[in-house]
């Protein structure tokens, strides 16, 4: 074995690579690149609680000699039907991989082993996996440092399970809110979704070429364009010409591939006409011969023989979607066929190759031939630091004096089909989970000694039974205050039907959002509104609480309107807190919020117009981007300019310690190609003691036009209206 330079962990990373890859059959070459199987099942339980390895792994393992990869060994939902009853917990997650691994490794002639490829897109989807808030939570706390801690613990925790790759997604701009996917995103704004990328690559990858044991190389989820289809459905096609791409959908994975992400996920929708996992120019011209990406690609679960529909067989769709640059495949069927599709000459060896050499140094780099039993500790604190994300993501939108609850209040209703779950607060792609902590149960816990707390559900989160609201209606006129939390819920059941990816195909549940759940309006359930209608009517002060995974539209006629998003299981903790006012409200909108569906687009950073308004209704969002009050002031002072260099002095003028968010928006003036209204180019969140003031500064260096004007505000909508600082770019 000394011979072996693969073997010897002293050698470089691609000395081991081509040392391994000139020893390999074509045959096992074809099967590093497949990854067929789904995880759940490749095993199951025994009845004294133990693991066994099923007939349908060791298939697979036999047609390829080996496995290159296997999605979802730890996935827990309801589509993969694994429960704390059959799968795998913290405490034995570890011992299923390894038990899987040395079965891979013995039946693999040169001792190969297979990558465990896991979601993590709020947190690891396995049973005991911390749930983190989704990604829209994330876009609303404006908090890349935080959020980079996140990332870390889910990745550590993805890699003491046994896992060694996170699907997360990062890359989809949120541009239509009917969307099902919506929840996924981080929000509205390339920049933004940028930040956070970079923040989610650093934190779950670490630096270097070799991962430490804590680490996991990140698939970055999708490339590219997909929030942009067409009417907001799912897949659909992405109509965008070759600006919108580059200036809206491509900055996140831009930011990514420099931060070093280790591989992109090619999306479902086409661009141009082409598949993206058929679609060369997007995957090898832009990403690899442009942008410098040395890293892996892989398709989305069964988009590779979605290609056949435009090469006429599955032979040929592998054989287009690995000559366009996939090195990876999902569940399909094309890439267990790229040995025919070569002696056909579809494909050329070298390309497969190629494909071959990056997977087998993900595995190198990762130390998988050197360390194939080493799981590390599973880290502490998840609860903590999900709950520190939900508490930064509440997003105070309207308040008449109503929060925070004062402390004359004795009697508080707490009403809505949200207020005493927390099923509803979880979002898509999330395990089953053990504990958790509703609105209504964390205002017990939490709100002074002798306040007296009354609750009724009301209605159902769909349909329009209004049985249940006269209840609510006599708890609200009985209390001093109201709190009213509604949404939306993205929870599947086991009577959802889904489709082969995982897609929810037929809603049978409470299921408002999610992956295949689009909706043609943005309305809550009928009964929602009577519910609101009929609260606030009865002259109690009421706050809204919304728990949901997109902007749905809510009239601002209570007293007090706040959005959580999906904030985890711990959400009703983080949400209590800031209605009791012992945390501030810090979140800022990462979308703007519509006031009919009949507005659509509204995002803020649209092409500059002249006219662009409605007869019957305003074109203005209800609430702009970056929009988020607090329970104290700040005061912004006139923004300074010295050479490229943007300063303003930010103040706290109220009473109570609260952190703002300095958003800088940059407007093209003489430009080459038609601007648009704003675009954000930085921001910096600044906490503030009550008469702190502080000055925050933005360099400006390449903007891309001739001149600018610089405008800082707390919100879009502000920046508008605001004093502007001009720089002549051309000086």
């Amino acid at each position: 074995m000394n011979d072996l330079l693969y073997r010897d962990p002293t050698a470089p990373v691609a000395v081991r690579v081509q040392d391994l890859l000139a020893r390999m059959t074509l045959r096992e070459k074809v099967g590093q690149l497949n990854q067929r199987m789904y995880g759940w099942d490749a095993y199951r339980r025994t009845p004294d609680g133990s693991f066994e390895l099923t007939e349908a792994l060791y298939a697979e393992t036999e047609r390829f000699e080996g496995l290159g990869a296997l999605y979802g060994l730890q996935r827990a939902d309801a589509w993969s039907g694994v429960d704390h009853g059959s799968g795998p917990g913290a405490e034995d997650g570890a011992a299923l991989a390894d038990l899987v691994q040395r079965h891979v490794v013995e039946r693999s002639r040169l001792g190969i082993p297979a990558l465990f490829v896991e979601e993590v897109p709020h947190g690891l989807m396995a049973l005991d996996g911390t749930v983190l808030p989704v990604n829209l939570a994330v876009g609303a706390t404006w908090d890349p440092e935080l959020y980079e801690r996140a990332a870390a613990h889910a990745a550590a925790e993805l890699r003491a399970r046994g896992g060694h790759i996170a699907l997360v997604s990062a890359l989809d701009i949120a541009r239509d809110p009917r969307w099902g996917r919506t929840e996924e995103c981080f929000g509205e704004d390339p920049y933004l979704a940028a930040r956070l990328t970079e923040a989610l690559v650093r934190g779950m990858q670490g630096s270097g070429e070799l991962f430490a044991t804590d680490k996991a190389p990140v698939v970055l989820k999708h490339f590219a364009g997909q929030g942009a289809t067409v009417g907001g459905r799912n897949s659909a096609e992405a109509e965008l010409g070759l600006r919108e791409l580059h200036e809206i959908h491509l900055p996140a994975a831009r930011a990514g591939v420099r931060a070093g992400a280790a591989a992109v996920m090619a999306a479902y929708n086409e661009v141009d006409g082409m598949p993206c996992c058929g679609n060369r120019a997007l995957l090898t011209e832009l990403l690899r011969d442009r942008w410098g990406f040395d890293g892996l690609v892989m398709a989305d679960g069964i988009a590779v023989d979605r290609l056949a529909r435009i090469t006429g067989d599955t032979v040929s769709a592998g054989a287009l979607a690995l000559n366009s640059g996939v090195d990876l495949s999902l569940w399909d069927e094309g890439f267990t066929r790229l040995e025919e599709a070569v002696g056909r000459g579809l494909v050329d060896e070298k390309v497969l190759d190629a494909a071959v050499a990056r997977v087998l140094r993900l595995k190198f780099r990762l130390g998988l031939f050197d360390r194939q039993t080493v799981t590390p500790p599973a880290p502490a604190g998840g609860g903590e630091i999900s709950k520190e994300l939900a508490r930064a993501a509440v997003t105070l939108l309207d308040n008449k004096g109503v929060l925070p609850i004062p402390a004359t209040v004795s009697r508080i209703a707490v009403l809505g089909p949200q207020s005493a779950t927390t099923a509803h607060q979880l979002g898509d792609y999330t395990a089953p989970q053990r504990s958790g902590i509703s609105v209504l149960e964390a205002l017990r816990r939490l709100a002074p000694p002798g306040v007296d707390i009354r609750h009724a559900r009301g209605c159902a989160l769909t349909g329009g039974d209004l049985s249940g609201i006269p209840e609510a209606v006599a708890a609200a006129a009985a209390s001093d205050l109201a709190v009213l939390v509604l949404g939306g819920s993205s929870a599947r059941t086991p009577d959802t039907e889904f489709d082969a990816n995982g897609a929810a195909r037929t809603v049978v549940s409470e299921m408002t959002c999610g992956e295949g759940v689009d909706l043609a309006g943005l309305r809550l359930g009928p009964a929602q509104y009577a519910l609101m209608d009929a609260v606030v009517a009865t002259g109690t002060p009421t706050a809204v609480v919304l728990i949901q995974g997109r902007p749905h539209v809510v009239p601002d006629t209570a007293g007090a309107l706040l959005t959580a998003w999906y904030p985890g299981p711990w959400g009703g903790e983080a949400i209590a807190e800031v209605l009791l006012g012992l945390q501030e409200p810090i979140g800022r909108l990462p979308v703007s919020v519509p006031r009919s569906v009949a507005q659509l687009p509204v995002y803020y950073n649209h092409k500059d117009t002249e006219y662009g308004g409605y007869v019957d209704e305003s074109a203005e969002p209800l609430f702009s981007f970056g929009h988020g009050l607090s329970y104290t002031s700040f005061e912004y002072g006139t923004p300074r300019l010295s050479g490229r260099t943007v300063t303003v002095d930010v103040t706290n003028s109220g009473e109570r310690y609260g952190r703002t968010v300095v958003q800088f928006y940059l407007r093209r003036l003489i430009t080459s190609v038609w601007p648009r209204t704003l675009e954000l180019c930085a921001f910096e969140g600044v906490g503030l003691a009550p008469g702190e003031r502080r000055t925050v500064a933005l360099s400006i260096e390449d903007a891309r036009a001739d001149s600018v004007e610089i405008r800082v505000a707390e919100s879009a909508r502000a920046a508008l209206t605001s004093v502007p600082v001009v720089l002549d770019l051309r000086a």
